[in-house]
């Protein structure tokens, strides 16, 4: 690239014209196409809005909602990606706070009605593309991503070009994309790891969308498009393990697997290294940084794998211009310019969360002596069980090392005697397996006081958009049964 971008089409417009760009299904669109869909939108909008509009958007992965993604902040608008898994009242309310002019809207979503104006998620109009607005007039904020809203109502984080960009060159060092990968998105493009889209196009490369998650798609997807790099949750990792499918050559020719958004089992992680060649890459990151700040590089893992397994538990290392530090009570914070501008309309709470530049991230973590980043646990996932502080994911680690555990997650429940008491909540495969045995062999690994209580058994885990555990739910099932013998 000639210059460095300064707004995320940029990325797009710096790219070889006639390379690929996107592949969703059987069409594909090359840059040049993709930057003249760009143009044509970006003019439609301001026959629509006027500049600093938020223009939000519903409806499936696809070619147009990645043209609609870069062209609402080109044009100097606001994009508003919403969670398609909302019911009507929950979007109605996300539309009022974010303060929706538009709301553009797929087949699927058309039954869904709001009182606003809305059009079609879809290619924009066959015509010549107006002149752009002058950089001047843009909007510093290119996305509006309301959080997944675990611990309450979501919270509009507002990602800038800037943030978005300096994420992008940060993952895109961290893991060696090139203009010749070919890199699978299964998450939604709501979801702050669309990033991943810009981090791609910046190398020059293209990216095949999936509808969503599915094994069976990401396995024809390597097959058909030749994919050599993808990001995966890791649930989405054990579901491909599971299929009848998988087995060393399942993936083709994919060889870097980039993983996040929630703690990595280890004996996942250590399947991944002995039975496969592929390489890892984790991100540590929120939609408050723009996508991930930290990562554990491929030549981590190798390392793990041989001499340095402590490795595999750690979060990795700060990436491109951030900085972290750990506070007094050993929260994680982070400071660069990856850092959202804040949230939307929530000066006060902006000003608890951002202090001196400084994210406060709401993680409990550490620094080892060689800078990396360990995390211990979410601060509203820790457990505080008779005055003593218990790290859910160390409860996790132990459970799903049972042989017949294949996901767990732990909260802490009311307790008359303890305050809280350490709750697991698990799914099992193959033979049965109770509530004691499965308190007995984590009561092998971890102290008594860090040993479930009591263990309720489910089917699957609620996960949220980005894969992972949602714990709030879980939290709300406190009165299901809780036993089994």
């Amino acid at each position: 690239m000639s210059t460095v971008p300064t707004f995320l089409d940029d990325v797009v417009r710096q790219a070889a014209p006639d390379r690929t760009a996107l592949i969703d299904g059987n069409r594909t669109m090359t840059f040049a196409e993709l930057a003249e869909a760009i143009d044509r939108a970006g003019a439609w909008l301001r026959e629509r809005t006027a500049p600093g509009d938020r223009v939000a958007l519903l409806g499936a992965n696809s070619i147009d909602y990645v043209v609609w993604l870069y062209a609402i902040p080109a044009a100097g608008r606001i994009a508003v990606p919403l969670n398609t898994r909302l019911a009507n009242p929950e979007l109605a309310r996300l539309l009022e706070s974010a303060g929706a002019s538009l709301l553009l809207r797929d087949r699927l979503m058309e039954e869904r009605s709001f009182p606003i104006p809305t059009e079609a998620l879809a290619g924009p109009p066959v015509g010549d593309p107006l002149a752009g607005e002058s950089d001047a007039e843009r909007s510093g904020v290119a996305w509006l991503i309301f959080t997944s809203g675990t611990t309450g109502r979501p919270k509009g984080a507002m990602l800038t070009h800037e943030g978005l960009l300096a994420a992008s060159a940060a993952g895109g060092r961290a893991r060696a994309v090139a203009g010749d990968d070919v890199y699978l998105f299964p998450f939604p493009l709501f979801h702050v790891a669309a990033y991943n889209v810009v981090m791609v196009h910046r190398a020059g490369g293209p990216v095949v969308l999936l509808p969503g998650f599915d094994a069976d798609a990401v396995f024809d997807a390597c097959r058909d498009h030749g994919v050599t790099q993808m990001s995966l949750a890791p649930t989405m990792l054990s579901m491909l393990f599971d299929h009848p499918r998988w087995d060393a050559d399942a993936l083709g020719a994919t060889r870097v697997i980039g993983y996040g958004a929630s703690p990595m089992p280890l004996p996942i992680l250590e399947r991944v290294l002995m039975e496969t060649k592929l390489d890892l890459s984790q991100g540590y990151g929120m939609t408050e940084l723009s996508g991930n700040a930290a990562y554990l590089d491929a030549d981590d893992h190798r390392r793990a794998a041989t001499e340095a397994p402590h490795l595999l538990r750690a979060a990795g290392r700060p990436a491109g211009d951030n900085e972290f530090r750990i506070a007094d009570d050993g929260e994680i914070l982070v400071r660069g310019p990856q850092v959202m501008a804040g949230y939307w309309n929530q000066p006060e709470l902006t000003a608890e969360v951002i202090v001196d530049g400084w994210l406060h991230t709401g993680d409990i973590g550490r620094i080892d002596e060689d800078g990396v980043l360990h995390v211990i646990d979410r601060k509203k996932d820790i457990v505080i069980t008779g005055g003593e502080n218990v790290a859910s994911r160390e409860v996790e680690e132990a459970l799903v090392s049972h042989p017949n555990v294949r996901a767990a997650a732990v909260i802490g429940e009311p307790d008359e005697r303890w305050g809280e008491a350490v709750v697991g909540v698990v799914v099992v495969s193959g033979s049965e397996v109770g509530e004691v045995e499965l308190i007995a062999h984590v009561r092998t690994q971890l102290a008594g006081y860090k040993t479930p209580k009591r263990i309720r058994f489910v089917d699957a885990l609620p996960l949220n958009a980005s894969g992972k555990v949602n714990k709030a739910e879980l939290r709300r099932g406190a009165d299901q049964p809780t036993r089994r013998s």
